[in-house]
């Protein structure tokens, strides 16, 4: 069984894209993180030892952004998502990508990409 917390638009700037003005300017990237859990633990305890600590995950997920630069949208969020199933409270994970700066020369509203991981699936 597996509830979820969700985490949404989490916003830190860094430097990733596939071209060098991409990595020389930078930009703000959006994430969203949905922990799938079993909340069962922390409601019965109401300890957040027995959960997964939001605000410390957000931390985790804005050091990687802000980190080593990378050309894909989805080696990012592949590293996001491989860096918290580093808990294992969580059974799985899914980060959405949002790159609102996008280089493309045309008007358009958001550029994401979405992963779903499951803890132990390659």
């Amino acid at each position: 069984m597996s509830d979820t917390i969700t985490l949404t638009g989490l916003r830190v700037f860094g430097r990733h894209g596939v071209y060098d003005h991409e990595r020389a300017d930078g930009q703000d990237f959006v994430i969203d993180a949905v922990f799938e859990l079993d909340t069962r633990p922390a409601a019965s305890s109401d300890d957040v030892v027995d959960t997964i600590h939001y605000g410390e995950a957000a931390q985790q997920i804005a050091e990687i952004v802000a980190g080593e630069p990378v050309a894909l949208l989805e080696t990012l969020a592949a590293r996001i998502a491989r860096a918290l199933l580093a808990d294992d409270r969580l059974d799985a994970v899914t980060v959405v990508v949002h790159k609102p700066q996008a280089p493309i020369p045309l008007s358009f509203a958001d550029v994401s990409v979405s992963i779903r991981r499951e803890r132990g699936a390659r």
